[in-house]
């Protein structure tokens, strides 16, 4: 039976940041909280960088750029479509 996937708060993962901050160590954290060591890494990182747990808020500009130029790609193929469809439609008349 597969593990259900838990979610954590931001006051959570920053608490489990705080006590690591304060000297506990990461395993002793990892054990208590039964969380996994790349999580409590990533809030550690997160925490570090941006100050937030928000994907979002941690992208890079490249990853921020590569993001939007999907979305402007899938506009331009939709439109493409559009125009396709309109000119077999005008082509029957």
């Amino acid at each position: 039976m597969p593990k259900q996937r838990r979610t954590f708060t931001a006051d959570f993962k920053r608490q489990m940041v705080q006590l690591y901050e304060n000297g506990k160590p990461k395993a002793a954290i990892v054990r208590e909280y039964e969380l996994s060591p790349s999580v409590l890494d990533r809030w550690i990182k997160q925490a570090q960088t941006s100050g937030s747990f928000s994907e979002k808020d941690n992208r890079s500009t490249e990853e921020n750029e590569l993001i939007a130029l999907r979305k402007r790609v899938q506009r331009l193929e939709m439109e493409n479509d559009i125009l396709k469809q309109a000119a077999l439609i005008m082509g029957r008349k």
